[in-house]
């Protein structure tokens, strides 16, 4: 493919060295395709930018008025953490007010993101467990709820668990799409995971973004709770030095956002109430925050003040092993309006 029909492309020295395409829906509250890139009905696994709508039931059913969670609480809940020790502290926390334990957490572990926490914990000579996990927070809303209603705690990440299927209900209202019709898979962390079209994703972060404009309100006052939660505390969401964190704390009530693995980023506008959704075809994370800024620049949002804040996601530089500046990856593509994106 030529440098000219690529979205995204990544630089060494000067020269084109790899090429990441992109697709991309905005949409708003009426679900109708505004602005597109690529195809925006491609069938997507949102994978964790699912989170904010996963969190539903556990506000929804009354789990976090029981149990006193407060904002930071259901941020975590929708996060994809570093595994920092302020992630870590609370998700325990929160499991002893469940009068749950670690060990009841089914998300299993990685290296986190915190090489620091990583670090320690050789020195220590200690294994890691799975509050390190980045969805630990999602795990222990599930846990909680499941909790609440005297449901098997065991098994909270079946698809056939109650728990699982309020999800599900929850999903296909707000982004309005059949519930038989969503794909389901299994997730890195081990729950369901939801592939819908791209642009039924973006309904959902227009949702998010204004739950007052839904046609149906069922779930509405719970999505204003996440969504204030997450833009009141994003560093719950994700952490020091990831995008999600800096995009909200740039915007600082503006904007709502969530990464998922392989390439996803889902943002809800605020002030418009539109929502998007960008999935990179090829998985590869590093260009998704650098669509992302493209698009927000496409559609004028944000001064140049808030802009500077983020410019280490406009253009990203590549650096070798030694830390130098050797290249750089930039945004390529301008959005087709709503007469060529459906």
């Amino acid at each position: 493919m030529s440098e000219q029909q690529s979205p995204i492309h990544v630089y060494r020295g000067g020269y084109l060295e790899s090429v990441h395409e992109v697709d991309v829906a905005v949409v708003n509250s009426d679900g109708e395709v505004l602005f597109s890139y690529g195809d925006p009905n491609r069938p997507t696994f949102a994978r964790s930018s699912m989170k904010p709508f996963q969190a539903v039931p556990t506000v929804e059913t009354g789990a976090a008025e029981n149990f006193s969670f407060d904002a930071a609480d259901i941020a975590l809940f929708c996060s994809s953490h570093n595994g920092e020790p302020i992630h870590r502290s609370r998700v325990l926390s929160l499991l002893q007010k469940v009068g749950e334990g670690e060990k009841s957490l089914q998300c299993g572990t990685h290296i986190p993101r915190d090489i620091e926490s990583y670090k320690k914990l050789i020195r220590d000579d200690k294994d890691l467990t799975p509050v390190y996990s980045n969805c630990s927070g999602k795990h222990t809303g599930m846990l909680a709820t499941c909790a609440y209603l005297n449901e098997d705690t065991s098994t909270y990440r079946e698809l056939d668990h109650p728990h699982q299927q309020r999800i599900l209900n929850v999903i296909s209202t707000i982004c309005d799409f059949n519930k038989e019709a969503i794909g389901i898979g299994v997730d890195g962390c081990g729950v369901p995971v939801h592939q819908l079209p791209l642009k039924k994703i973006a309904k959902g972060f227009a949702c998010l973004s204004q739950p007052g404009r839904m046609i149906d309100q069922t779930y509405s006052e719970s999505l204003r709770t996440i969504r204030n939660s997450m833009m009141e505390y994003p560093e719950m969401v994700a952490g020091t030095n990831r995008f999600d964190t800096d995009l909200m704390n740039a915007f600082d009530g503006g904007i709502v956002a969530k990464a998922g693995a392989e390439g996803v980023q889902c943002i809800g506008l605020v002030d418009s109430g539109l929502g998007i959704a960008i999935k990179v075809e090829d998985g590869n994370g590093r260009a998704a925050s650098v669509a992302a800024m493209r698009v927000l620049e496409e559609l004028k949002i944000g001064d140049e003040e808030t802009k500077s804040k983020l410019k280490l996601y406009t253009e990203p530089t590549v650096k070798n092993m030694a830390g130098n500046t050797v290249g750089k990856i930039t945004a390529e593509f301008q959005l087709q309006n709503k007469e060529y994106a459906n």
